[in-house]
């Protein structure tokens, strides 16, 4: 077995722009499939008038899609158990991302005309295809975004290696937007009135491929995969268990109904906005506009979100997204053909989305505690596997009503901007615009009216968790239920003056309710393992972390008081919960000038939270004595 600390293979520069070149052939084929695909198949793929086969494909993209949801915890359990000597995800990211790229690049066609002479025959290949090309870009995308874990086990270079993502992800969804129709027309024979022919999108097609294919083997060549226990052992995550979770927490779930609603609205107008382009405006060309400001305006929006939040909390954010996204519903509601109106409306109703993603995956996150305070149990897994299925099931039902929405509007293949009536026009508005605002707007009462969980909350509940650690954690793993029987010298896990418990502003701690221990005015921010053993938990705010010795003994390691509320700013963790340490590898990292800054007392607590298993607790150090890492502060006997 190797050991879990072992050192980091490549060049960290290498792995960020790797991971995040990745992330933009991830997010270039998800918003061509989301978004994209549909419009080929309303305007290209069939003849003029021939809308049950239009009909017949988006029912079977939606169906095959929601049958893919039931599938994704099986990809998950399946990608857990695999074992090469790539790695657990490469083999998967190189495979599923081989294989849906292919497909895709098929879809892309009209399979040498058997969608006119063999329509049946063309479904049913389809259909086979479709959920092929669906469950393996799931395997691709599903082991992409876990190899995160597995690239490092530092939280600040995993946070740079998120961000380097976060980017690459921007560009990629949003490059599409800006190079797909001069793309399509540049291969075009016939321009249709804007919207290119069969040659053109079939082309994208296999440009989509290729862009995959090459960002997938940029994956796989400069990214190393660390060897670790802690990905060992993992337990299955099935969709009962995802419900059964959604049910027993009520945050989570009202979260889930609110984004899911929200989900819907945004996909049916984020698909819309090309048909908009190309039928109503007549310059699908000019589509780029969207996707570049789209791009830019990602970037500030990612940017900005940590300040706004801090400053307004996140659910004022949220509704400050919503209102402005209204605004940009009406504006295109009344914009008509004026092309700068239109620009301006799309990129109103686009610019939150990003933000207020984050303020729903923060919100999900947050609810692990909740969950775990409420059931007794963590469901991390399965409590973050709720948003990527809201969002394939948003995409889902979408894709289910863009197909009849484009009949019913007459913009569909044969039917150009010029023979569009103001009444089409009008029946598109009031599924593309009024519906999905009735949908954002139904989700939105919901996040206001049932989702407590603020900041604030989740900083109690945090706290709340903390104190009730050493009673939920007093049993040894690998050693039986209780501690082992012997003399046993602790050394401290931080330099600094020594500080007796009773003494500290936390009554918590300075009662004994933590259990004996002893407290440090910190002079260093490094925090070591004070003795081999294995971490039971590092809190999600990072400011605290339990650890077990291999002979039972359960310590709990505070870093100041009230720190709970700076949510993890100034602290790094280089260890995970499960992993093994040994005696003096630095565990924790704080920077103490952010804890004074924001008006924290600095005071370390430290506690061993299974006093009572011992017959004798003695604290050594005096008053104001300086401390290091390799001073003696306790001594433990169980007889």
């Amino acid at each position: 077995m190797k050991d879990n600390v072992q050192q980091e293979k490549g060049n960290k520069w290498v792995t960020r722009i790797s991971y995040a070149i990745g992330a933009f052939g991830n997010d270039w084929f998800y918003a061509v499939l989301s978004t994209y695909f549909i419009m080929f198949v309303t305007s290209h793929l069939f003849g003029k008038g021939d809308n049950a086969m239009i009909l017949y494909i988006t029912n079977i993209i939606a169906l095959l899609r929601i049958v893919e949801l039931f599938i994704d915890p099986i990809i998950g359990n399946a990608i857990d158990r695999t074992k090469t000597r790539w790695g657990k995800f490469k083999p998967w990211i190189f495979g599923g991302g081989m294989v849906s790229s292919i497909a895709l690049a098929v879809l892309f066609t009209n399979m040498g005309g058997l969608n006119r002479t063999h329509p049946f025959i063309y479904l049913a290949i389809f259909a086979v295809l479709y959920i092929s090309m669906d469950i393996f870009y799931s395997f691709k995308d599903t082991s992409f975004w876990s190899e995160m874990s597995s690239l490092t086990f530092d939280s600040g270079e995993r946070e740079k290696i998120s961000t380097f993502a976060r980017i690459g992800s921007n560009i990629g969804a949003n490059l599409v937007g800006m190079v797909i129709m001069p793309l399509v027309l540049f291969f075009s024979l016939t321009k249709n009135g804007g919207s290119g022919d069969l040659r053109g999108w079939s082309m994208f097609g296999m440009i989509t491929a290729a862009i995959v294919i090459i960002t997938v083997l940029v994956v796989c060549f400069g990214t190393h995969e660390l060897d670790s226990d802690l990905r060992k052992n993992k337990e299955e995550t099935k969709l009962k268990d995802v419900f059964k979770v959604l049910l027993g927490n009520d945050q989570l779930m009202w979260t889930a109904v609110s984004y899911g609603l929200y989900c819907i609205g945004i996909n049916i107008f984020n698909s819309a906005e090309l048909y908009y382009f190309t039928y109503v405006l007549g310059e699908s060309s000019k589509f780029a506009i969207i996707g570049t400001i789209n791009m830019i305006l990602g970037f500030f929006s990612i940017s900005a979100f940590p300040a706004l939040a801090k400053k307004f909390n996140r659910k004022n954010v949220f509704y400050a997204c919503i209102l402005i996204m209204f605004c940009g519903a009406g504006l295109l509601a009344i914009a008509g053909k004026n092309l700068a109106l239109v620009v301006l409306a799309m990129e109103m109703f686009a610019a939150p989305q990003a933000v207020i993603f984050l303020v729903i995956l923060m919100t999900i996150t947050d609810s692990i505690e909740y969950g775990q305070l409420k059931l007794g149990h963590r469901d991390e897994s399965l409590t973050l596997s709720v948003r990527p299925l809201l969002d394939k099931l948003g995409g889902a039902i979408a894709g289910w009503c863009i197909g009849p929405i484009a009949i019913l509007s007459h913009m569909t293949s044969g039917y150009t901007y010029k023979t569009i009536t103001a009444g089409n026009i009008l029946t598109f508005k009031l599924f593309v615009i009024a519906l999905p605002v009735i949908l954002i707007l139904l989700g939105t009462f919901f996040f206001w009216k049932k989702v407590t969980l603020t900041e604030k909350r989740h900083a109690e509940i945090v706290e709340q968790l903390e104190k009730s650690w050493g009673e939920k954690n007093d049993t040894s793993v690998g050693t039986g239920e209780h501690a082992v029987a012997g003399e046993y010298d602790i050394v401290a896990p931080i330099k600094g003056t020594y500080l007796p418990l009773k003494d500290v502003s936390d009554q918590t701690f300075a009662s004994g309710q933590m259990g004996q221990g002893f407290a440090l005015k910190p002079s260093d921010g490094a925090v070591y393992a004070p003795f081999d053993g294995v971490v039971r938990q590092v809190f999600p705010t990072r400011h605290a972390i339990g650890i077990e010795s291999e002979h039972g003994v359960i310590m709990l390691i505070h870093i100041g008081i009230g720190t709970v509320n700076m949510h993890g700013t100034g602290f790094v963790s280089y260890v995970e919960q499960g992993q093994q340490i040994h005696k003096g590898e630095e565990i924790m990292e704080f920077w103490d000038p952010a804890i004074k800054k924001a008006g924290y007392d600095d005071t370390v607590m430290v506690t061993i939270t299974n006093t009572k298993e011992f017959d004798q607790v003695d604290v050594l150090p005096k008053d104001n004595q300086t401390i290091d890492s390799s001073t003696n502060v306790m001594k433990l006997i169980k007889n």
